[in-house]
C-alpha cells in the first residue's frame, strides 16, 4: 500500500472516530431527556406517579417510535422522557394510561404481575376520555397470548418488579398524536416501594414494540426516553 493511500486510510478513520465520539457526547451527555422530580409531592410516605405510553411521539427525529411519558406533577403537563426522581423507602402508587395496541409478549412470563404490593393492579377500559367500558378490575394477568391484550410492560428488574401494560381494545381507532388526550386507552394502577437507599433504577418495556429493529429489541426499546428509563431514588 502506497503512503498517501495508507495516509488517506488513516485519516478516514480518524474521521470515522471522531464522528463517533460527537456522536456519544451529544445523544447521550448533552441530548438527554429532562428528569422529572416527583420527591416533593411525597405525603404520608407516598406519592401518585402518572405515566401514558402512545402509539408514537412528538419529536421531529423519530416521529414512528412507540414512547412513553411522564406527567409533571406540578404542571400536570405530559413530558417526554423515561427519567423520573422519587425519595426513598416510599410507596409509589403509579397510573399508567396505555393508547398503544397490543404486541404479544416473546414470553408469556411478562404477562403476569409481579412485585406490586398485593401482587395485582387494577384494570379499566376506556372508549374515550371518561367513558369507561366496563368496571375496573384488580387481576394478577394480563394474558398477552390468549388474546391480544399487552401492549407494552414497566418492569424495574434490580426491584423485581414486572407490570404487564394493558392495551385498548384491538378493534380501537388508536390515538394518533402525541402526547394522547383523547382515544381509547386502558387505566392501569398499582403500587410499589422505593428501596430504603438512594441509586439509579433502570425500568424498561419488555415487549419487543421496536419495529423495524432486529427481534423488535432495538430502537425504542434501549433508548432513554422512550421505552426504557430511570428512576433515581433520592435520600
Amino acid at each position: 500500500m502506497s503512503l498517501p493511500v495508507r495516509i488517506a486510510t488513516l485519516l478516514t478513520a480518524f474521521v470515522v472516530v471522531v464522528a463517533g465520539a460527537v456522536f456519544i457526547v451529544l445523544h447521550y451527555l448533552t441530548g438527554s431527556p429532562p428528569v422529572v422530580d416527583y420527591t416533593s409531592m411525597a405525603s404520608g410516605g407516598q406519592l401518585n406517579l402518572v405515566l401514558q405510553e402512545d402509539p408514537q411521539n412528538n419529536s421531529a427525529s423519530k416521529p414512528d417510535w412507540v414512547s412513553y411519558y411522564v406527567q409533571d406533577p406540578k404542571t400536570h403537563q405530559w413530558v417526554h422522557t423515561t427519567l423520573f426522581k422519587v425519595p426513598e423507602n416510599t410507596r409509589i402508587n403509579v397510573t399508567i394510561k396505555g393508547y398503544d395496541g397490543c404486541t404479544p409478549p416473546r414470553n408469556n412470563y411478562w404477562s403476569q404481575v409481579q412485585g406490586t404490593i398485593g401482587g395485582t393492579v387494577n384494570l379499566q377500559q376506556f372508549k374515550d376520555t371518561n367513558k369507561p367500558l366496563g368496571h375496573p378490575a384488580s387481576v394478577s394477568l394480563i394474558n398477552g397470548w390468549s388474546h391480544c391484550a399487552v401492549g407494552h410492560t414497566f418492569a424495574i428488574p434490580s426491584l423485581h418488579l414486572f407490570v404487564p401494560v394493558a392495551s385498548p381494545d384491538a378493534s380501537a381507532s388508536l390515538c394518533s398524536s402525541s402526547p394522547c388526550t383523547s382515544g381509547p386507552f386502558s387505566l392501569e394502577k398499582f403500587s410499589f416501594r422505593t428501596p430504603d437507599h438512594s441509586g439509579i433504577f433502570r425500568w424498561q418495556c419488555f415487549v419487543p414494540c421496536g419495529g423495524g429493529f432486529l427481534d423488535g429489541n432495538g430502537g425504542p426499546m434501549a433508548t432513554l426516553g422512550y421505552m426504557t428509563g430511570d428512576m433515581e431514588v433520592a435520600a
